[in-house]
């Protein structure tokens, strides 16, 4: 059974067989293959089995799908071949072949990590956010003026209750030295 295991530090070992002819990778949980991980899209591709071949379709994802380096919309993924979503790196592997191609791909995919990873870090750019340009109406409201400095507020309460803070202390004060004061005429 052919089976997709996640390559990526963090996510290492993962895996997910492919027993149907459909299964949908993304990082929602709606996905049959969910890979929780931020450079991958909510619905990021698909895996098709058309008989033998193994079909990757890429469902306009943001980061890109590819294979062994190069971004595909749609292609067929042969065992021991590095899927990349994202950030994210998979490799095909099969139960029945899975000496003989993993062996002879192994040499032509060593050298394949350093053109990956130029790719990878072009493609690590993820933009964020949007401008108030970008926004309905455009920019800001008319009045909208940013070339005054914003003033600090004051904690009016906070000087209040110091105030009374004060006032209370100079009360006790007077009333224990009423009370001294009481006791020596006393005596």
């Amino acid at each position: 059974m052919a089976k997709l295991v996640i390559l990526t530090q963090g996510l290492t070992g993962r895996s997910h067989e492919l027993n149907v002819d459909h299964t949908t990778i993304g990082r929602v949980e709606d996905n049959l293959f969910q890979i929780a991980e931020a450079s991958v899209s909510s619905h990021h591709c698909e895996v098709l089995l058309r008989g033998s071949d193994v079909v990757i379709k890429d469902l306009n994802s943001t980061n890109g799908t590819f294979i062994n380096g190069e971004q595909i919309t749609e292609s067929v993924l042969k065992p021991g071949q590095t899927l990349r979503l994202g950030q994210v790196e998979l490799k095909l592997e099969t139960g029945t072949s899975a000496s003989a191609p993993a062996t002879a791909p192994a040499p032509a995919t060593a050298p394949a990590p350093s053109p990956v990873k130029k790719q990878a870090e072009a493609t690590m750019v993820i933009p964020r956010g949007v401008s108030l340009s970008d926004l309905e109406g455009g920019g800001r409201p008319p009045g909208f003026d940013t070339s005054k400095e914003f003033s600090k507020k004051r904690n009016r309460s906070g000087i209040y209750f110091w105030i009374g803070v004060g006032i209370v202390g100079i009360i006790i004060v007077v009333l224990v030295l009423t009370a001294l004061s009481m006791l020596k005429t006393g005596k």
